[in-house]
């Protein structure tokens, strides 16, 4: 995760959204760790955090941020029951959904089929 700029701005006005439409202790904000050292947030930001109305959770890459958003180990696209191993599984899913539909039926070779200009551009009358 690289360094964003502009933290401290993004997670005030973060902060005022979800403090004008009532603070949960659910709402927070992911940011990269390289980040951490240069906050300089206001005092109701600090105190939000310090009682638990808001968090900010720094991580060090895109699977700890998965991982806590899920509630679901990021891990590798071999392994079933992660969420890289069910996005892996169900884009297999989908690439074999997409293969059996260009597939062309039948034994005699690639199905012809015109595309929807060449329909709408073919003549309909007798030739003469």
């Amino acid at each position: 995760m690289q360094a964003i700029g502009g933290a401290n701005e993004k997670i005030e006005g973060f902060f005022d959204v979800c403090r004008i439409r009532g603070l949960t202790g659910k709402q927070g904000v992911l940011i990269p760790i390289a980040n951490v050292r240069n906050l300089v947030l206001r005092p109701d930001v600090i105190t939000a955090v310090e009682t638990g109305q808001f968090h900010i959770y720094p991580i060090r890459t895109i699977d700890e941020g998965i991982a806590l958003l899920t509630g679901v180990h990021a891990g590798s696209t071999t392994e079933s029951e992660t969420v890289n191993g069910l996005v892996n599984k169900r884009l297999q899913n989908l690439a074999t959904g997409l293969k059996a539909f260009t597939t062309p039926t039948g034994a005699g070779g690639p199905e012809q089929s015109k595309t929807l200009e060449e329909e709408n551009h073919a003549p309909t009358g007798p030739k003469g």
